[in-house]
């Protein structure tokens, strides 16, 4: 178990990214930190592994405060293992070596027993073709993996993780999510920081959300995603969910929300392909057909996804001449509407606050294997 009470630190700069951090970590629990960037969740596991020296406060493992002096870090380190962005591989070390090496120096494990383990943990990540291969040899998502081993190498009762698919690219994320999956059912103590909330909620069994230096609400993923009960959760939980748009002229800026929808779209592990579509709609809908025929346009869209029922949803309120999608000139957007898993509909709008006088409704449904 890890008691921390009252948590500070002050970096040089005067930059406070932990004010004041009271939390209690049980045996097993599976803990996902999540917030803004900037609110101390990397800094909070540094200090846990005593990377970062708190500037006050107290960190208590199994009973022993580790900030206090005289205590043999290396030995509390031993417990902990901790897996960063960047992989941290020796390049010019062979896989093998790379997992081998720390256990002989820091564990006193004979050469035998560190291939044996290496092996073992090699299989169990689905690399043990790559025993011989050199970290430049291997793809990044390859390479996180092969950090996640040499961890698993060391027998560590706590494993942290601070964002181990940040530096991925979104086709190698899903391969390293399903190992940390595949540990989070060994009973090991795991404190996740990510931002991918959909692995956040399918593999915690608590949420950190952390603000301004503090865990300012923390619940079950269910209470935290679906239930938030402060402010600042409930917002940015709700900037997660849905995206928000307003087309006032012909010069909105197409390529800066497509960029948005990918991010959003890595987020919360929607398909790129239903995110294409989405944007062909979009692109046909509003700027290909109401824009122009608009004196002065007002569009409002709104892009929410729910993870429950597996839809991508795009709602578009206007004002002006009703567009018919039927009427649409282009056979491609056509074809998607066609699709058995798109869903649209039309309404007209009657005492709408912002005077919106038609609304235009398209689900995008995934049926696996498409």
């Amino acid at each position: 178990m890890i008691e921390i009470k009252h948590l500070r630190k002050v970096f040089d700069d005067d930059t406070i990214p932990l004010k004041d951090i009271d939390i209690t970590i049980n045996d097993g629990d599976v803990i996902s930190i999540i917030g803004p960037s900037g609110t101390g969740k990397s800094t909070l596991l540094r200090c846990i592994n005593m990377l970062s020296e708190p500037t006050s406060g107290s960190i208590i493992v199994d009973g022993q405060d580790i900030t206090q002096k005289g205590c043999n870090l290396n030995e509390i380190r031993k417990k902990m293992g901790m897996v960063f962005q960047s992989f941290n591989l020796f390049g010019h070390l062979t896989i093998i070596e790379n997992i081998m090496n720390p256990q002989i120096t820091l564990l006193g494990r004979s050469r035998q027993e560190a291939y044996d383990k290496a092996m073992y943990l090699l299989q169990q990540v689905g690399l043990a073709s790559k025993v011989f291969n050199y970290p430049d040899e291997l793809s990044g998502g390859q390479q996180q993996r092969i950090a996640i081993a040499r961890t698993l190498a060391m027998d560590p009762d706590i494993i942290l993780f601070d964002e181990p698919t940040s530096a991925l690219d979104p086709s190698m994320i899903g391969e390293v999510q399903s190992v940390i999956k595949m540990l989070a059912k060994s009973g090991r103590t795991m404190m996740i920081v990510t931002h991918e909330m959909d692995f956040a909620r399918k593999i915690s069994n608590r949420i950190l959300f952390m603000y301004d230096g503090y865990i300012y609400e923390e619940g079950t993923p269910k209470e935290i995603f679906e239930h938030p009960k402060k402010e600042m959760t409930k917002r940015f939980i709700q900037r997660l969910s849905s995206l928000t748009y307003r087309i006032t002229s012909a010069d909105f800026n197409i390529e800066s929300m497509n960029e948005e929808l990918q991010a959003y779209g890595e987020k919360l592990l929607i398909e790129a392909e239903r995110l294409s579509k989405l944007s062909l709609a979009f692109e046909e809908i509003c700027m290909n057909n109401i824009v122009p025929e608009s004196e002065v346009p007002d569009i409002l869209v709104k892009v929410e996804y729910s993870e429950k029922l597996d839809i991508l949803t795009m709602l578009i309120c206007y004002k002006g001449e009703r567009f018919d999608v039927a009427s649409s000139g282009s056979r491609l957007f056509l074809n998607l509407l066609a699709e058995p898993t798109t869903e649209v509909r039309q309404d007209d709008i009657t005492d709408d606050p912002m005077g919106y006088e038609h609304m235009i409704s398209i689900r995008f449904r995934w049926v696996e294997g498409e």
